[in-house]
């Protein structure tokens, strides 16, 4: 379950970002994470454990540090038994970032331990987590932990794990476009309707406030689906690799600047810019 917030004003953002996030250019998904977390003030903690290469550590270190933040730290444990003995690097901490990489990593080494215990608790205290690719899957409480790609969800398609459980009201994939994952997500979702699934494309990010609202920032989509009103899943009666049947799924899409209420479960476009007036 989702920790409860111990913060009056409520929990931190939980930011699910759908991998290759800019960090070159206006980094437009980092700067408002580092400024969530306190910007010049911030202290953010950076976690690799998804990843297997040797530089994502510094390299996010540097990405942060030119958008500002001069405390980074690092929190990298590679083995449980680390894990349990890593959470002091928290103390103090304003913001948690998880990378990309293999999302069981994250959740066969951190799950249930110290290390996850300090992330549950900040977030409930007010700092946002945010996780990229793997990083994303993992903040929900229903984890996809791997997967088939393609358009039709079939039975089998889609292996669920146990997440961090920062909130248990969406289920993440990501790469969402360039990795073909529709099916895939709908086959997660046909085994239990009752979350709201998150089809994130790389270089865009959902900012989950704690009001459970949903900001779009990105150059890329989101594409919600809602299976709140299923009418029918044919999950139980498929046999292995066959399509799935699956009848009442309502879908959006959403880009930069949209709003998604996971509540009401009704979502508001891009306010509409005025155009320039001909002379």
């Amino acid at each position: 379950m989702p920790p409860r917030p111990t913060n009056p004003a409520g929990r931190g953002h939980v930011v699910p970002i759908g991998g290759a996030e800019d960090k070159l250019l206006s980094c437009d998904i980092l700067r408002r994470f580092a400024e969530l977390a306190g910007h010049r003030a911030a202290r953010i903690v950076v976690v690799p454990v998804a990843s297997v290469d040797p530089g994502t550590p510094d390299r996010y270190r540097q990405v942060f540090g030119d958008l500002g933040v001069k405390h980074v730290a690092i929190c990298d444990p590679r083995t449980r038994g680390e894990a349990e003995a890593a959470a002091a690097v928290f103390d103090g901490a304003t913001g948690v970032f998880l990378t990309g990489g293999d999302q069981l990593r994250l959740s066969t080494i951190l799950g249930g331990t110290a290390v996850a215990r300090a992330i549950r608790s900040l977030n409930a205290a007010g700092a946002p987590v945010a996780g990229t690719s793997a990083g994303a899957a993992f903040l929900s409480e229903h984890m996809i932990a791997f997967g088939h790609e393609g358009a039709t969800p079939r039975a089998g398609q889609a292996t669920l794990a146990a997440g961090l459980g920062l909130t248990n009201r969406v289920m993440i994939d990501q790469h969402f476009r360039q990795r073909d994952r529709m099916g895939r997500l709908l086959s997660a979702l046909a085994y239990n309707p009752f979350a709201i699934g998150l089809g994130i494309d790389e270089d865009t990010a959902a900012f989950i406030g704690p009001d459970d609202t949903l900001d779009v920032v990105g150059s890329g989509g989101i594409t919600v689906v809602d299976a709140s009103s299923l009418e029918h899943s044919g999950m139980a009666s498929t046999a292995e690799g066959r399509p799935v049947e699956l009848i009442g799924v309502r879908l959006h899409v959403l880009v930069h600047g949209s709003r998604f209420d996971l509540k009401s479960r009704r979502a508001e476009p891009t306010p509409v810019q005025e155009l320039p007036q001909d002379d």
